[in-house]
């Protein structure tokens, strides 16, 4: 797969925001307001590689949910699952660490997708097709320095 291409092939998406933020404050402020549009049961899909503001998005997400602050938010690469907010539940999967079907099993992310919660997915492409629908997907491009595009889209079944 080349680089910037998604992994949800042949299924139907409709552009919901396309954005360019200049700053980490802008990118979380964009998260803040894709958060007023999520209704639970919701899985959020991030992509996009490597220091793209996968992380510095969902802090704006997070927040915007009311599940917790933005400096209590961070990445769970070495958990692998961080979980926000006593009512609106909120749970966030960093998938960089994860390796094949096998590990993908043990998280656990079907059972969470069965809750009344939002689940936001970094490096959601590593789940490949096998989504449910209708789901978010977010793609993150790094454009240098501070500079990052992010598009959202709705997939469809």
């Amino acid at each position: 797969m080349g680089k910037g291409e998604s992994t949800i092939v042949n299924r139907p998406s409709s552009i919901l925001a396309e954005r360019v933020t200049y700053s980490p404050e802008e990118t979380v402020f964009f998260g803040r307001e894709i958060a007023v549009h999520l209704q639970p049961p919701c899985l959020v899909l991030l992509e996009g590689d490597l220091g793209a503001g996968k992380t510095t998005l969902v802090k704006g997400i997070v927040a915007g949910l009311g599940a917790a602050s933005e400096d209590e938010v961070t990445s769970p690469s070495f958990t692998l699952i961080h979980e926000y907010g006593p009512a609106g539940r909120v749970f966030h999967a960093d998938l960089y660490r994860v390796e094949g079907e096998r590990d993908l099993a043990t998280l656990g992310l079907d059972e969470l997708s069965s809750q009344a919660a939002t689940i936001l997915v970094e490096w959601g492409e590593k789940l490949g097709n096998d989504v449910p629908s209708p789901c978010i997907k977010i793609r993150m491009e790094h454009q240098g320095d501070d500079c990052r595009r992010i598009l959202v889209e709705r997939v469809e079944a």
